[in-house]
């Protein structure tokens, strides 16, 4: 799927032109392009910094960021490579501490293309490429790195000693790549672990947790999952503990109870790695300070929010599938309570629109259906078909902001709703920009 990356400088903007029009134009998987290419610019991936591997369904891009926040937090530098990005590409990698500038992201990406020749690479194995060549020419303390789909046969997978693997909450999506049920996506998810090295993961239902066990078992990798490995209790704080003590920190202050056990589980493989010195306080510190854009992210005053009558809250977030949808729904009935919910949706074409509505069926008041700029989606009246079946009110808007007014024409001044924008990353980088937020 494109990822269709644009700049506004030019001399990045001509790489990722080109980078473009050298790809097949989809996602691929399987290591063949990619070791061929890092070995063609000096195997860049052998040269990391300590490395923190993390995969998942969803809450692998939240876990990646607090695992970040914990190691500045210590007073220690980390590289960071995520995907995708919301509004600019360069918010893909993160240079000890700092999005890459865009000449050095210029100069990167045209040695990279350079040297890829007629290798067939994909846009994220290409730009995988050059995060690792740029992450192994910068000194830091720790490079964290999140893969970008599935795991076993990820670009990202390139990386043979981690220092920690970790696997966040597993769901049912990108089933043309990593298979139909939840058992073969844990498979795939599960294909990081490493041999000698721990891999941390959530509570499971039996028969995945054993699938993930099977796995790292083959490799020779140590396993610590939630419930057996760590523990986790959420009150007032968090409570962590393992063989090697207990960690006790408040509340992350990103909206959810799904982002308690992200932090559990950033803390969880900082506490099972032995390479960086991480000190009790950080952890609080990570707690406090985490953010992530578009992952329950209330927007803050800007173009969009004005538009909703005085009082209103705008809130967003990418979730795409049913397990993202049940975690965002509790977090967002929880916040609303007797006020007005509506919602505001555009979802790309391979994603199930029912799956993702259904968690909200129960109390939102209307769906206004949008595109997705740039990619390919569901058709809006195809999303407001499923919604009224679900028995939402629903009509199809030509953008958000158009979304928005809708939903302020009928609002009730003395009862300010609260607004939800969901259904892909894609379409939040748009409301971002839009409501002057862009990542920095």
């Amino acid at each position: 799927m494109a990822d269709n990356a644009i700049s506004s400088s030019p001399q990045v903007q001509a790489q990722l032109d080109r980078l473009w029009a050298l790809s097949p134009g989809t996602d691929i998987l399987g290591l063949e392009r990619i070791t061929e290419l890092l070995d063609r610019i000096g195997n860049p991936h052998r040269a990391l910094p300590p490395v923190l591997h993390v995969a998942g369904t969803n809450g692998k891009g939240s876990t990646c960021a607090f695992l970040r926040a914990a190691i500045e937090a210590s007073g220690l530098t980390c590289h960071v490579y995520t995907s995708p990005h919301l509004v600019r590409f360069n918010e893909r990698i993160r240079v000890a501490g700092r999005l890459i500038e865009d000449d050095v992201l210029a100069a990167l990406l045209s040695e990279v293309l350079d040297a890829a020749g007629d290798i067939g690479a994909s846009f994220f194995e290409t730009t995988t490429a050059a995060a690792f060549l740029v992450f192994s020419r910068c000194p830091a303390d720790a490079c964290i790195i999140e893969v970008g789909l599935g795991g076993r046969l990820d670009a990202t997978n390139v990386i043979t000693a981690p220092i920690i693997t970790g696997i966040a909450q597993l769901g049912i999506d990108h089933q043309s790549f990593l298979g139909d049920t939840i058992e073969e996506i844990a498979g795939e998810k599960a294909g990081i672990a490493k041999p000698g090295v721990t891999l941390v993961t959530m509570r499971y239902p039996p028969h995945v947790a054993q699938t993930v066990s099977n796995a790292a078992a083959r490799i020779g990798a140590r396993i610590s999952m939630l419930g057996t490995g760590w523990q986790l209790r959420v009150d007032e704080a968090l409570h962590y503990s393992d063989d090697r003590g207990s960690v006790e920190a408040p509340l992350p202050r990103m909206a959810g109870p799904h982002q308690a056990e992200n932090l559990g589980l950033a803390i969880a493989m900082l506490q099972h790695q032995t390479a960086l010195a991480i000190p009790p306080s950080a952890y609080r510190a990570a707690a406090e300070w985490t953010e992530w854009p578009a992952r329950m992210q209330r927007l803050a005053p800007g173009p969009l929010l004005a538009r909703l009558p005085q009082g209103s809250e705008l809130w967003l977030d990418g979730g795409h599938n049913a397990a993202a949808a049940t975690s965002v729904s509790a977090t967002l009935a929880a916040r609303a309570g007797k006020r007005p919910v509506h919602l505001v949706m555009g979802m790309l074409a391979n994603k199930d629109a029912r799956g993702l509505l259904l968690p909200f069926a129960r109390y939102a008041r209307s769906l206004q259906a949008v595109p997705v700029p740039n990619h390919a989606h569901h058709a809006p009246a195809t999303l407001a078909a499923a919604a009224l079946s679900l028995g939402l009110q629903a009509d199809v808007a030509d953008d958000v902001a158009a979304a928005l007014d809708a939903i302020a024409a009928r609002a009730d001044p003395a009862n300010p709703p609260v607004v939800l924008i969901l259904g892909t990353l894609y379409l939040a980088g748009w409301v971002l920009a839009a409501n002057d937020q862009v990542p920095g």
